[in-house]
């Protein structure tokens, strides 16, 4: 798989930036709150805000969102409590993803070879069935396969293969996972 490159962002807008105050004053009054079992309400208040987000998607409660119109969830994924998902450029998540507590989504860096350090930002892509442990770090531009492990407290820079295990820093292979379809 050829990773994305990271690209350029142009700084945001007056209305970009009204609209993240406004989510952010969602996210803090009316999604932060929320008992962990209304993810119906959570899901509606994503979409209000631009999100796709699928059937029996699970945003739990402290999951973090930055903007989330640039955010895809579909059916029966999972952003659980704690996961930071920083979507300066968009973030998918494919069906029965799941994203486990305390961990980063990146999808934004800086160019530390231009002395001025502009953002850059490249999407991220979690393929169905894939399961990204708790604590782990994604970086832009990364694409994870389908049902492929991210092990607990791993940083992952580069793409990750279809139906395999991964983990540590940098990740090592650490076998394959028996492909399904559900």
């Amino acid at each position: 798989m050829p990773r994305t490159p990271l690209r350029a962002v142009t700084p945001p807008d007056s209305a970009n930036k009204a609209l993240r105050a406004l989510w952010g004053l969602a996210w803090l009054l009316l999604y932060r709150p929320s008992p962990t079992p209304l993810h119906a309400w959570r899901r509606f208040l994503l979409r209000l805000f631009g999100a796709r987000v699928g059937a029996g998607a699970h945003p739990y409660p402290r999951a973090r969102i930055w903007a989330p119109w640039k955010l895809s969830m579909a059916a029966h994924s999972c952003l659980a409590d704690d996961v930071d998902c920083y979507c300066v450029a968009q973030v998918t998540l494919g069906e029965h993803v799941t994203v486990s507590q305390y961990s980063y989504l990146c999808t934004a860096s800086h160019d530390y070879r231009d002395p001025a350090m502009p953002l850059v930002a490249a999407p991220i892509v979690i393929e169905r069935e894939a399961w990204v442990a708790a604590d782990a770090f994604v970086g832009p531009g990364v694409r994870i396969g389908a049902g492929a492990v991210i092990g607990a407290r791993s940083v992952v820079l580069q793409d990750v293969d279809a139906w395999t295990v991964v983990a540590g820093s940098p990740p090592r292979h650490l076998g394959e996972r028996p492909p399904f379809d559900r």
